[in-house]
């Protein structure tokens, strides 16, 4: 390759990831997906002096909820949910680690103050050979670029 020559950025694939969540000292992992990673600008639309053009000037920020599902394997999730559920808020800080192609982080968002709001256990089905599943939705108070 020359000098000065730009080398190619690939894009990294979606399936190398890892949430990071500690919950009474303990690392929860596996999960299979991580969903809603996303914030909006809200913004009011003004227009000066009875001039014929409007702008928008921003008002603040909303983030989505962050949707967690793994594999049922204890009720570490759920217990944490509980807990909210009785009044005994705890918030988490949260990492979302996207990988490089040797499972090296590449990429990651911060997740500030997470709590649960929602949890759906498993389905089951007596037909089915489907891993049990559970899921968890939480809120927060925004979301940080990370490395």
């Amino acid at each position: 390759m020359a000098d000065g020559a730009a080398q190619r950025k690939d894009p990294h694939g979606a399936y190398r990831f890892k949430f990071s969540l500690e919950i009474n000292g303990l690392q929860v992992a596996g999960f299979t997906e991580v969903s809603g990673l996303s914030s909006e600008i809200d913004v009011e639309t003004v227009s000066e002096g009875g001039a014929p053009a409007e702008f928008k000037i921003p008002k603040g920020a909303r983030y989505s909820d962050i949707t967690l599902k793994r594999g049922y394997i204890d009720h570490t999730l759920l217990q944490w949910h509980q807990k909210i559920i009785d009044g005994k808020i705890e918030r988490k800080q949260c990492t979302i680690f996207l990988n490089d192609n040797l499972g090296k982080p590449a990429r990651s968002w911060n997740i500030k103050d997470a709590f649960p709001i929602k949890w759906e256990g498993p389905s089951f089905e007596a037909n089915s050979s489907n891993v049990a599943f559970e899921t968890l939705v939480l809120a927060h108070k925004g979301v940080t670029a990370g490395t």
